[in-house]
């Protein structure tokens, strides 16, 4: 069976949703639009995944490469890229179970989350490649930071959102 996709629209949400998780984001570590710059990532939908990218129950995974920076200016010359490689099939199947689930703010959600771990990797607040007990519980402090991050943030069905996926793990 073929994995479903995004459509066009869902792809317009796919860019709302990711500017207004780097703001809220942003706010929460108080951060300068220019200070963006120095976490490097870009997002993938399913249309562009390998198969290793492909999760077979996740709504996103961070893949990471390295990268080579040829500016003078750098103190180093490899800096780590990261991807964001949305499951829009795990999206759509959630959006088909629960009417009351909408896609802007769940991908601000999952957006959130994903942004968090770019955060803390970047910041070597928690490497990339470890053991399964330590990404466990790196998921579980991301889970809490991407909840404190949103608690608060007034957008139509978030609270519907946080309160669907409060439990670690679903």
């Amino acid at each position: 069976m073929a994995l479903r996709l995004f459509n066009d629209k869902a792809l317009l949400k796919v860019r709302e949703a990711l500017d207004i998780a780097e703001d809220i984001t942003g706010n929460y570590y108080k951060f300068s639009s220019r200070q963006w710059g120095k976490y490097s990532f870009d997002v993938k939908t399913l249309s562009s995944l390998k198969t290793d990218e492909i999760s077979d129950y996740a709504f996103a995974i961070l893949n990471k490469i390295p990268r080579y920076v040829d500016k003078l200016e750098q103190k180093t010359k490899k800096r780590d890229f990261y991807f964001i490689c949305l499951q829009d099939h795990h999206i759509l199947e959630a959006l088909a179970r629960d009417k009351e689930l909408s896609l802007p703010p769940l991908l601000i959600y999952i957006f959130t989350h994903e942004l968090v771990h770019i955060i803390r990797f970047c910041n070597y607040l928690q490497r990339f490649d470890v053991s399964e007990r330590e990404k466990n519980a790196e998921e579980r402090i991301v889970h809490a930071i991407t909840f404190d991050i949103l608690q608060d943030v007034p957008l139509i069905k978030l609270d519907y959102v946080l309160d669907s996926y409060k439990e670690f793990g679903i």
